[in-house]
C-alpha cells in the first residue's frame, strides 16, 4: 500500500474524529508514551508568556493545554489540520476551557502562509504525512522571527536489530496512516538543511524523534 494522499489522510482522520483521544492512548498499552513525547516537544520549543505558536497538525487541540500553560493568555495558539471534523472537536476543546486566545486554519499545511514573526512552529505526528514536508519546513525557516524554533516529533525507521520490530509497528499505527513507505520522508533532515542551528534525539528504541531547529 504507498503513501496516502492528503485527501487520503484527511479522509481517513475524518473517521477517526470521534474517538481520537481515546484510541490514541491506548498506545501506553506498549509503552509508547504518548503525552509525555508531546510534553517533550512543546518544553523544546521554550515558550514564554505572549509567545505565538502555530501547530501544524493541530487534530483535535490535544496539544493545547501544554501550550496555554507556557503562553498565558496574552499569547497565541494557530491550529493548522487539513480535516474538517478533527478541526471541530478542536474547538470544542476551546470553548469547553473558555481559551480566547486561539485561531483556526482549515486546510493542507502545504497551503498555509506562516505569519511573519511567529515565535514557534511545531508538529506532532503530523508532517511526515505531508508529501510537502520540505516546502513547509523551508517557509518555517523564512516565516520564524530571530531566535524562533521549530519542533518535528514523528515516525522513524530505527536502525540495528530494533528494525526488525518496523512490521509491528507498522501494523499497530496504519490506523493514523502510518506506510513503509514513509520510510523515505526525512524531515529531521530538511531541518538540519534550513536551521542553523539543529538536534535530534531517539525515543521508543528509535521509532519516534524529536527534531528541534533554531533560527540563527
Amino acid at each position: 500500500m504507498s503513501v496516502l494522499s492528503p485527501k487520503e489522510v484527511a479522509d481517513l482522520y475524518r473517521k477517526r474524529a470521534e474517538n481520537y483521544d481515546i484510541s490514541a492512548s491506548l498506545y501506553y498499552l506498549i509503552g509508547f508514551r504518548f503525552h509525555h513525547y508531546r510534553a517533550l516537544t512543546i518544553d523544546s520549543l521554550d515558550l514564554g508568556k505572549g509567545d505565538t505558536v502555530v501547530e501544524l497538525g493541530c487534530g483535535t487541540g490535544l496539544n493545547f493545554p501544554l501550550l496555554q500553560e507556557k503562553i498565558g493568555n496574552e499569547g497565541k495558539i494557530i491550529g493548522v489540520d487539513i480535516t474538517d471534523k478533527m478541526l471541530k472537536k478542536a474547538r470544542e476543546r476551546v470553548r469547553k476551557n473558555n481559551w480566547n486566545n486561539v485561531e483556526f486554519f482549515h486546510g493542507d499545511v502545504a497551503r498555509y502562509n506562516i505569519p511573519d514573526g511567529v515565535d514557534a512552529v511545531f508538529s506532532t505526528f503530523a508532517l511526515t504525512l505531508s508529501p510537502d514536508y520540505d516546502m513547509v519546513i523551508r517557509n518555517c525557516s523564512e516565516s520564524l522571527k530571530k531566535g524562533g524554533r521549530i519542533a518535528i516529533l514523528d515516525f522513524r525507521m530505527p536502525g540495528g536489530y530494533v528494525r526488525y520490530l518496523a512490521p509491528l509497528m507498522i501494523l499497530l499505527t496504519k490506523p493514523f496512516g502510518v506506510r513503509k513507505e514513509l520510510r523515505h520522508r526525512h524531515p529531521w533532515e530538511s531541518v538540519e538543511m534550513y536551521f542553523q542551528k539543529s538536534s535530534l534525539s531517539e525515543m521508543y528504541w528509535g521509532f519516534v524523534y524529536l527534531s528541534v531547529g533554531i533560527k540563527d
